[in-house]
């Protein structure tokens, strides 16, 4: 398991409402400053995405840790008829509905306050779940994912868009050099949080990626776990399936 890192390191608050604190801060530039930082590679990243979920042609999705909703917008393109888009910070939901009011989805998608590790659904509910730069966040992995394993329906789809860390040269050593220097920068420079770019680069560091977190999938309880990495290995997609 990962080190527990939190975006505060002096506060006596615990990861989960660090996290949401946080999120609440830099909420108001964190798409545009997403974008950046990507370089805009992420949106290709949630096309994938996008593209495995259609593929099973949900009905009800949920999107956990939906932030300002850029994936649940985008499943609006799968043949679901309700999405909800799940996140403990009140901040970036309120960012997200402006823009599914802006975009008339009022009544496809429906933004909740909610904690992953304790999701307010009853069992097998949702045919499809996302998580996109989210499980890293979770306070404890193994119970988020538990959850997640609770209100997926047998045989739905649950996909995971989440950083990793290349592993050949030269491609390890130019994400070591971006994620430690250049990122915290970006975030100091743009962001009036600066500890919130810092965590996002720490976190990513030590998460486990890979075979790694394909066998806490396995032992969880999910099936059909496969790993896809994108981009070098900066990120990568995960999905897996319910017996």
């Amino acid at each position: 398991m990962s080190k527990n890192i939190t975006p505060y390191k002096d506060s006596e608050l615990g990861k989960k409402e660090q996290v949401a604190q946080m999120f609440d801060t830099i909420s108001g530039n964190y798409d545009g400053l997403n974008r950046v930082i990507s370089f805009g590679i992420d949106v290709k990243w949630r096309k994938k995405v996008l593209n495995l979920v259609a593929n099973t042609k949900p009905t009800t999705i949920l999107d956990i840790a939906t932030g300002t909703g850029d994936l649940a917008l985008l499943m609006t393109q799968t043949s679901a008829t309700k999405i909800i888009g799940l996140d403990i910070s009140a901040g970036m939901l309120d960012v997200g509905r402006k823009k599914i009011a802006e975009k008339k989805l009022d009544s496809k998608i429906e933004m909740v306050l909610g904690d992953s590790e304790n999701i307010p659904y009853p069992d097998a509910t949702f045919d499809a779940i996302t998580v996109a730069f989210g499980v890293r966040n979770f306070e404890n992995l193994e119970k988020g994912l538990a959850e997640i394993l609770r209100v997926l329906k047998p045989g739905g789809i649950f996909v995971i868009l989440e950083t990793s860390v290349p592993e050949r040269f030269p491609y390890k050593q130019g994400y070591r050099l971006y994620s430690k220097n250049i990122l915290p920068l970006i975030g100091k420079l743009f962001s009036k949080d600066n500890s919130a770019y810092q965590y996002l680069s720490d976190s990513a560091s030590v998460f486990p990626y890979g075979e790694a977190l394909n066998n806490i999938l396995r032992k969880i309880g999910f099936i059909e776990v496969k790993d896809m990495p994108q981009t070098f290995g900066v990120a990568t997609i995960y999905s897996a399936s319910k017996k």
